[in-house]
């Protein structure tokens, strides 16, 4: 980024941070200041997003350190160095109505951001962007989709690829049947059972559960990009207050270099709790990103 456009972007931030400073209080941030408590919603299997170790009930992963960022924040513009964190555990399934109905204040996970979704919740800017593929065996012989005409496919339930694939097996003729497991590592447990022959997904979380694999170079990644989308955090609609806090947050990310760090910490290096590396580097539509942030669904 040059020096003029972080300029713009840190003055931005801020401008933001001094208005919020002399406003009232409300939505989220008003609820999180008279409890003294925000809760963060996360997932159990969404490696290296958000997801549980062996033996720890404490999330990590890449989007729980934006989230953590974010209550660091939150700490010091209320003045309340013991805010209480509460963590809720959410689903695909889940997650949307969680947020909705005021159970979960923040959720940082690996949720797309689509235009149906932004009619029920409000997106921050994206930190991720990712394309959907295959994870199948090495020696499958599968290359794309249409090589899975009448087989087991397995995806995950209440997700945007869900949807996908069953379109794309409509539209094509294709006679697979989709199974829609309950959540990511389910999904890869029945490929590696042999109850699937390809478990469709985001490349980013495919990677994620392929370095869990006993031997993460059997399966391999395949398949041109079906679908393309940016992850963001979610808050409830028509709360204008806190969503700017969480942008101006991930924007200070973003402008510093800080993000890279970050990224780098969980996509390329050996992470929780077997000490695997992804080996996922960071892609040009997210360094466009970082550029120049967005909330918006991909065209």
């Amino acid at each position: 980024m040059n020096r003029l456009a972080l300029g713009v972007l840190a003055a931005t931030s801020l401008f933001c941070c001094v208005a919020q400073a002399n406003e009232e209080l409300q939505g989220t941030l008003k609820k999180v200041a008279d409890r003294g408590e925000i809760t963060l919603g996360y997932r159990d299997a969404s490696v290296p997003f958000s997801y549980l170790g062996d033996n720890t009930t404490q999330p990590m992963g890449y989007s729980v350190d934006l989230a953590n960022k974010v209550v660091e924040h939150l700490k010091t513009k209320l003045g309340r160095p013991e805010l209480k964190v509460k963590h809720n555990l959410v689903t695909s399934q889940t997650r949307i109505p969680l947020v909705q109905n005021g159970t979960v204040d923040l959720e940082c996970g690996s949720t797309a951001v689509t235009g149906e979704r932004m009619k029920q919740v409000a997106f921050s800017y994206g930190f991720i962007y990712v394309k959907g593929q295959l994870l199948t065996a090495k020696n499958s012989g599968i290359d794309d989709l249409d090589d899975l005409k009448g087989k087991n496919v397995v995806t995950t339930a209440g997700t945007t690829n869900e949807r996908f694939l069953k379109v794309y097996n409509a539209n094509h003729s294709l006679g697979m049947n989709v199974i829609s497991a309950k959540d990511h590592g389910e999904a890869f447990l029945m490929l590696q059972s042999g109850r699937a022959v390809a478990f469709f997904m985001d490349d980013a979380l495919l990677y994620g559960e392929r370095a869990k694999a006993r031997d993460p170079h059997a399966w391999v990644v395949v398949g041109e990009p079906y679908s393309r989308e940016i992850y963001a955090c979610m808050v409830r609609r028509n709360d204008p207050q806190f969503l700017n806090l969480v942008n101006h947050v991930l924007a200070d990310l973003y402008a510093s270099g800080e993000i890279r760090s970050i990224y780098r910490r969980w996509f390329e290096e050996p992470i929780p709790p077997k000490g695997l590396n992804l080996e996922f580097p960071m892609s040009n539509e997210l360094q466009a990103i970082i550029e120049k942030p967005s909330s918006q669904p991909v065209q």
